[in-house]
């Protein structure tokens, strides 16, 4: 009965990539590698070309598991209230010695996630529609799992009052005068 419950935490399901590779358009970049969908319950692909146009054509790159985990209903949420509801796949560039193809890295449908691989300026993080069936599969889990957290308005502690500390210093500090008083406490020259 524990692992049942252990395995309704979570769930998975390889999705399939597919990439375009178009001609670039700089000398610095002989191709332009684009994410053109998702194909839910892919079979195993490596780089399996799909179609050609010209120069241009798409692979089935690879199949990676779509892991969704309770804890992350939230960042599901707002990837299945964009328009249109989207997932997120993470391609690595290859190394600049390589004129190869990207690897493709992790596929997400949190928002949240795939922001925290955007920001670290090293990986690509694609946008893609969600496929219906997709969509369904995971507005299913966040309905079976999200709870929503209750706003709680942050209090203030207790007011600190400047005139209360005047004259207070550092205990560890020797002086005939305190430091930290207020400057309208300071006693004028000669007086």
């Amino acid at each position: 009965m524990r692992m049942r419950e252990r395995d309704e935490r979570r769930a998975s399901l390889p999705l399939g990539v597919v990439l375009r590779r178009s001609p670039g358009v700089t000398r610095w970049a002989k191709w332009s590698w684009t994410v053109a969908a998702v194909v839910p319950g892919g079979g195993p692909g490596h780089w399996t070309e799909l179609r050609r146009d010209g120069e241009s054509a798409e692979f089935h790159a690879a199949t990676v598991p779509l892991e969704l985990h309770r804890s992350e209903t939230e960042g599901y949420l707002v990837a299945l209230n964009g328009r249109p509801p989207s997932v997120y796949v993470i391609l690595r560039p290859p190394p600049v010695s390589e004129t190869g193809r990207p690897e493709v890295s992790l596929v997400t449908a949190s928002a949240f996630e795939a922001q925290d691989y955007a920001d670290n300026g090293e990986d690509i993080v694609e946008r893609v529609p969600m496929p219906d069936g997709l969509a369904a599969w995971v507005g299913e889990f966040c309905r079976r799992h999200h709870a929503e957290e209750p706003f709680y308005k942050r209090k203030r502690g207790p007011r600190v009052d400047a005139s209360d500390e005047d004259g207070r210093g550092d205990a560890r500090i020797r002086q005939a005068s305190d430091v930290y008083r207020a400057p309208g406490t300071i006693p004028k020259a000669g007086s």
